[in-house]
């Protein structure tokens, strides 16, 4: 196993319902380190940019404006195979797949409003992290 970084969001689902300290247990819990972390507002500028990957799909705009809709925060998670651990701690995209004890089987609203999100391979996780953070604000 290697020591890894990856990305985390807690989405606005999770702060409007004041669960984000929850959320970071779990993760904290599985054997991930918070490295980084800080709650913003997602600007359109920032939403868009981040999902551009997305821009063509019929859902983009309606993520867009969820992903402004409220606070989220964004993390730096560090760990032995914390891209693969994390995605096993999130638990499916779907809340009704996810495994029981997983963040969105027992937090998630619905498939859009599923509380968290992770990067799910190095190269996007070393993207997404540069997104928001620099290197000086990743304090392992």
């Amino acid at each position: 196993m290697a020591l890894e970084r990856t990305f985390s969001i807690i989405k606005p689902d999770a702060t409007r319902r004041n669960i984000t300290g929850k959320v970071i247990a779990k993760l904290e819990e599985g054997g991930l380190r918070v490295v980084a972390q800080k709650r913003i507002h997602m600007t359109r500028e920032q939403a868009e940019g981040f999902y551009a990957v997305h821009r063509e799909r019929p859902f983009f705009g309606e993520l867009v404006d969820f992903m402004m809709s409220g606070p989220v925060v964004v993390q730096v998670l560090e760990g032995e195979d914390a891209i693969k651990r994390n995605r096993e701690i999130m638990g499916d995209t779907n809340p009704k797949d996810a495994s029981p004890g997983t963040i969105r089987a027992e937090f998630a609203e619905s498939i859009g409003e599923n509380t968290v999100h992770g990067s799910d391979a190095p190269e996007t996780a070393a993207v997404e992290i540069k997104f928001f953070f620099t290197d000086a604000e990743i304090v392992g």
